[in-house]
């Protein structure tokens, strides 16, 4: 379970308006990318954070678990007035964005977050944990414990709300959605469920509020109803040849997803296969129809869409942290000059210290697939072996009782 928990530790990007946000094991860079001209750099470290929860100590007096400050999880607000993160060390960190970055609160939670969002009200933050209990943390009263609002029987791996903020949705290893009511998290709306593997990420379309686009590793984008658990369309990743070097890979586990109201395009990015993929949301017929595959030199970690439709992509190589692609007739092309991209790459480059213990690691998922056995095939060996034996102690048993036989003939009386 802590090897799945730390899917989510990878480095990862943000943006919310004029401001962007690289964050990489312990720390975060928040800048206003749309003005190249200022230099607003916003460092935070979470080493400096303070209030780190009691260790628990094993038999030999030290620590039973190793704990970090790396940052597993971060969300904007969506009006962009809040910031919040969680880390290794089980701290909730809140961030008033403007006028300008401050740090509100640092609480503790109950465990190791997966995933977090803040409601479209700003009055609470919804943290997912690893051992599948989503609670609610409020942001104008820091000083109030949290509240478990539902629970899985398994490690969550996203969460969703609805834009009014009527329904929350809730995704797990097990392959099951879940939709509940925001204010009764105990009434189960609905299931969405299809998934043959672990549902890595879910979000509801923002101009089509009743659709929720899925991701899982087993290959396949799926579209629904999420009201009814109705699935509406699925698009098996494995047949779009996404890179040529990963043909015959089988595995197209998404491990981020981004969404641009400009055209209604869809990126996403793979988990061990350098590329992003871009799908366009055909709302009348309800299907996603797949425009165009961007080969990366790197692996990448996050992709994140501007309001107008330009694709950020972070990854993986010091030289060229951040790409930049701009929609030119309907395609994505990379753009070289731009001042944003100049100033925003400058900051991480200065900072690449923070992304070092990520470069190289992998897949995200390998933890969270089915393991799959033959098990007729161990069956049928062990019977032959049986029956080999069995073979063998009758042909033993048969050897010895000729050898006496011959011998209490061959004795006589006077022997």
């Amino acid at each position: 379970m802590e090897a799945a928990a730390a899917a989510v530790a990878r480095p990862g990007l943000e943006l919310c308006g004029a401001w962007m946000v690289v964050r990489g094991g312990c720390r975060l860079l928040a800048a206003r990318y749309k003005e190249p001209s200022q230099d607003d750099l916003f460092i935070y470290d979470c080493t400096t954070a303070g209030k780190k929860p009691q260790e628990n100590k094993g038999e030999d007096g030290k620590s039973a678990v190793k704990s970090s400050d790396t940052i597993l999880a971060c969300a904007f607000s969506s009006p962009g007035t809040y910031f919040a993160l969680t880390d290794d060390n089980k701290r909730l960190i809140l961030f008033r964005t403007k006028p300008s970055w401050e740090c509100l609160s640092v609480r503790l939670v109950t465990r190791r977050c997966t995933s977090l969002i803040i409601t479209a009200a700003e009055d609470k933050i919804l943290v997912a944990d690893k051992s599948g209990d989503v609670y609610s943390y409020s942001v104008a009263e820091p000083e109030n414990t949290g509240t478990i609002e539902l629970g899985h029987l398994s490690l969550l791996l996203d969460m969703a709300l609805s834009p009014d903020d009527q329904y929350i949705l809730t995704a797990d290893r097990d392959e099951k959605i879940r939709v509940s009511l925001t204010r009764a998290p105990h009434n189960i709306v609905s299931f969405c469920l299809g998934h043959r593997e672990f549902v890595s990420r879910i979000f509801i379309i923002p101009d089509y509020p009743d659709l929720l686009l899925s991701a899982s590793g087993d290959c396949t984008l799926r579209l629904w109803e999420y009201k009814s658990g109705k699935e509406v369309h699925c698009c098996h990743l494995n047949n779009l040849d996404v890179h040529e070097a990963t043909k015959n890979e089988k595995k197209y586990a998404v491990s981020r997803t981004t969404y641009s109201c400009e055209g209604n395009y869809i990126a996403i990015l793979y988990d061990c296969v350098p590329t992003v993929s871009i799908f366009q949301l055909d709302a009348d017929a309800q299907k996603l129809l797949c425009k165009q595959h961007i080969s990366l030199n790197h692996q990448g970690w996050d992709v994140a869409f501007t309001e107008t439709g330009g694709l950020w992509i972070l990854q993986e190589d010091k030289e060229t942290p951040l790409l930049l692609y701009q929609p030119v007739d309907g395609q994505w092309q990379p753009v070289i000059e731009e001042e944003g991209l100049i100033k925003m790459s400058k900051y991480v480059r200065s900072n690449w210290t923070m992304f070092e213990d990520s470069v190289g690691k992998g897949g995200c998922y390998q933890n969270l697939y089915k393991a799959s056995f033959d098990n007729m095939a161990v069956y049928l060996q062990k019977k032959e072996e049986r029956l080999q034996q069995h073979e063998n102690k009758r042909q033993e048993l048969l050897h010895a009782s000729n050898g006496q036989t011959k011998k209490v003939k061959t004795e006589g009386p006077y022997s």
